[in-house]
């Protein structure tokens, strides 16, 4: 048994209606949750350097701790 509405001058079930609504539901939460443009994971804020040797000095030393850092996490 369907109950029809009477929609713009047509008449719709109201099972038509009920899966309009759950797909635009579903449909909306799929487009909002699915990510945005994916971002550099090693950004960081910027280098702020006098000069460009400094800049490199600075490059340099972040790379060693960041290697660092993996070795450390490879032990455990």
């Amino acid at each position: 048994m369907v109950v029809y509405y009477e929609l713009a001058g047509k008449k719709v079930g109201s099972h038509v209606l009920s899966m309009a609504v759950l797909g635009s539901l579903f449909g909306g939460t799929y487009l909002a949750t699915r990510g945005g443009d994916k971002q550099k994971k090693e950004q960081g804020p910027p280098i702020n350097a006098s000069s460009k040797d400094e800049e490199q000095f600075i490059q340099d030393f972040l790379k060693s701790v960041q290697g660092d850092e993996k070795k450390e996490d490879a032990k455990h």
